[in-house]
């Protein structure tokens, strides 16, 4: 019967294109569970063609600080790979047998442990260990792990950047959490459905639908940790509207038509609504596109992309399944549990002059409390309900160890002088520690790296005969095109310590300078370190300075302004100059914040108000429910204010699209019954059938969101993921 497609004479009058096109979706239905079927194969495969970043530097826009720097710093200089062990309760002398232990192993550079507070205290030991690859070598994590076994009798915890450890615990947060959010799903279809079998109709749709999403991430090249984390929950929780439609649809349909021509006509009228719906959602998800930090285009484009596969299900995969559990629909049909609210609506009605009037106090309240809220652009001022054996590690070291915040400057190579001098002035101010470049590292005798020693300096240093260093200085003078101090006399002639030494190793191996065996060995060991911190620290136009704050993590505002200040600084020196780091990461997350919330505020109106006005055909109602809507926001930001907590300014730009898109149906659906009832009798009557109506879908629809968001923001450990699912789960309400 479902295998051939035909339309009555009495259909084939008039019946238009979407007609015939619904009956021949109804009719194949065969067919399109064959090409989901395959779809779904497909992405079984293709899911993990996908590329998913971690880090939030890498979304920044071209023009910022950090990004410029982030790129100049891959092309310039080599980063090492590096992590910090804590081993609790051993003797200082345990943890030095532990440090040559771990240093004495292969792929180890060095391991930093000293008596001092900053890498023993408490009776734990801090081990800073360097590995000799750059940090994307796999060998830094299999080193990382030979330590790690090595150290499994102990009490140890490690804190590392190397590898995908916290995305891998993320994700399995999130399947946790979908479980649970299907869970819950099924929890509110029981209640809110008329029958048992409507519950695997709209779970296998929803099911392709988010099957298609995930196989079809690949087009995309590359997503964020946050879009890969939460779009599947998010997909249903926005999306299982759509289903609910047609569903009702259908059930009005067959009252009086068969199985099959009630499918047809419900889903002939359910795809202009179900598209008028979702466009909604759409446009606010659009205006995450607008925005200066990436993640925002990433997360919207896709979002918007799972909406669309949520109706390609629902209008190509649906009706065939509603065909196939027609039967078991009818035979499980159950008692309606969701009940009228007729007392509401009259209460409504009767304090519609005194509720009116008080939301608005409580909205014009609500948008001066939100104005106050405070946005991080880090995670350290966030604590989400659990925390991940990471960030349990990363805690026990901070609280036993006074860690520093890093941050790099960058300028241009060349003349060791003005670094030095840029080092002395930034080493002079009490907000940082120390300053590590090559002018101010050690070398040997108290040399630094870039100290100018004489061939008679060089002679004593090394144990060299004077007419040798003589030789090998004239050796570099020529080499260096400096004639004049080739012929004219070396006894003046400085050069910098690391340069001499690069050099002279050069020679040796090349053949045109022999050592004894202790000179090669001394020579050997600082040609290791030298050519060591020449990588990290000098490229071949730029040069590289670590500067260590000693200021709090926490004290956001005071580092921002110690940034500008080292610009300030640097540019006494230098005609061009780069900051980058964690801190000026999120220093220019707050300056492109501004302009973002902006522009998602005012594309998502925009985007919202241009459905509406289609939708309602005059300007009146969709001004109140814009109002309405950016009202709720206005509260939902509100109350992190009044709890004195941070957000992160991503969730807020998310959310906030999110429910200017999404809850916004909820205002549509009365909106719409309430227009539609009051062309047939009066304001009391029409709001109490309107709520009656209504109802139902609000109930559904409503918890699955709110319910998902919370799920999300009580059981995850990152604090982003956190932050949008609390919001979301909160202003849904």
């Amino acid at each position: 019967m479902g295998s051939v497609f035909v339309l009555k004479d009495e259909e084939q009058k008039g019946a238009g294109l979407i007609d015939k096109v619904c009956a021949f979706i109804v009719d194949k239905r065969n067919l399109f569970f064959l090409i989901f079927v395959l779809l779904a194969v497909f992405s079984a495969f293709s899911r993990n063609w996908v590329r998913v970043e971690n880090s939030l530097s890498y979304y920044l826009a071209d023009s910022t600080e950090t990004k410029k720097g982030i790129d100049l710093m891959a092309e310039e200089f080599t980063t090492y790979g590096s992590c910090t062990f804590m081993v609790a309760n051993v003797s200082y002398e345990q943890g030095e047998r532990l440090a040559r232990s771990i240093e004495d192993m292969e792929g180890v550079f060095s391991v930093d442990f000293k008596d001092t507070s900053e890498y023993y205290n408490n009776g734990s030991a801090r081990f800073v260990v360097t590995f000799e690859y750059p940090e994307d070598d796999e060998r830094c994590i299999d080193v990382q792990d030979k330590i790690s076994n090595y150290l499994s009798a102990n009490d140890h915890y490690l804190d590392t950047s190397l590898g995908d450890v916290s995305a891998q615990l993320i994700k399995n947060e999130m399947g946790t959490i979908s479980i649970i959010v299907v869970i819950i799903v099924l929890g509110v279809l029981l209640i809110t459905t008329e029958a048992y079998a409507e519950i695997p109709v709209l779970l296998i749709t929803f099911g392709g639908a988010a099957v298609l999403q995930m196989g079809t991430n690949f087009v995309f090249g590359t997503i964020s940790y946050v879009s890969d984390s939460v779009t599947i929950v998010l997909q249903l929780a926005l999306s299982i509207d759509y289903a609910i439609i047609y569903l009702n649809r259908y059930k009005e349909e067959h009252q009086n038509l068969p199985h099959r021509e009630a499918a047809i006509q419900a889903l002939t009228k359910a795809i202009p609504e179900i598209s008028g719906s979702s466009l909604t959602t759409i446009g606010g998800l659009i205006a995450m596109t607008f925005m200066q930090f990436k993640m925002g285009p990433d997360m919207g484009i896709v979002l918007i992309k799972a909406i669309l596969l949520s109706l390609v299900a629902v209008f190509l995969l649906m009706p065939g399944v509603i065909m196939l559990f027609a039967g078991p629909m009818e035979k499980t049909k159950h008692k309606n549990f969701i009940p009228k609210i007729s007392g509401i609506a009259k209460f409504d009605y009767r304090t519609r002059f005194i509720v009116a009037p008080v939301f608005l106090a409580v909205i014009i309240g609500a948008f001066f409390i939100s104005n106050k809220c405070h946005y991080a652009y880090g995670y350290s001022s966030i604590t989400p309900p659990i925390k991940n054996e990471t960030q349990i590690a990363k805690e026990m070291i901070k609280d036993n160890f006074d860690t520093k915040n890093l941050v790099a400057v960058i300028v241009p190579s060349g003349d060791y002088d003005k670094e030095r001098s840029l080092i002395g002035d930034l080493e002079a101010r009490e907000e940082v520690d120390h300053v590590q470049g090559l002018s101010s590292i050690e070398a040997l005798d108290g040399y630094t790296l870039t100290d100018r020693l004489t061939p008679r300096q060089f002679s004593e240093l090394l144990n060299l005969d004077y007419e040798v260093a003589e030789l090998v200085y004239a050796a570099y003078a020529i080499n260096d095109e400096d004639y004049g101090k080739a012929v004219n006399g070396l006894g003046q002639y400085g050069v910098p310590l690391i340069d001499m030494f690069m050099f002279v190793h050069q020679e040796v191996e090349d053949g045109y300078v022999t050592l004894d065996d202790e000179t090669q060995r001394t020579l050997d060991d600082a040609y290791k370190m030298m050519n060591y911190a020449k990588n990290s620290l000098q490229g071949e136009n730029y040069s590289r300075m670590l500067v260590y704050l000693d200021m709090p993590e926490d004290e956001q505002d005071k580092i921002y302004d110690f940034i500008d200040e080292m610009h300030t600084m640097a540019y006494q020196y230098y005609d061009e100059c780069l900051v980058c780091g964690e801190s000026v990461s999120e220093y220019d997350l707050k300056k492109s914040f501004a302009r973002d919330n902006m522009v998602v505020n005012i594309v998502s109106i925009l985007a919202v108000l241009v459905v509406l006005l289609f939708t309602f055909k005059s300007a009146g109602m969709p001004v109140l429910l814009i109002a309405v809507i950016q009202g709720s926001i206005w509260i939902n930001f509100s109350i992190p204010t009044l709890m004195h907590s941070d957000i992160f300014f991503m969730s807020y730009l998310i959310v906030s699209s999110i429910q200017m898109g999404a809850n916004i149906d909820y205002a549509i659906v009365i909106a719409s019954r309430y227009t539609e009832l009051r062309e047939t009798m009066g304001r009391r009557e029409a709001i109490i059938d309107t709520m009656n109506l209504s109802f139902p879908t609000i109930v559904t629809s409503g918890p699955m969101l709110a319910l998902a968001g919370i799920t999300i923001g009580r059981l995850t450990s990152d604090a982003a993921i956190y932050n949008i699912g609390q919001c979301l789960g909160v202003g849904t309400i």
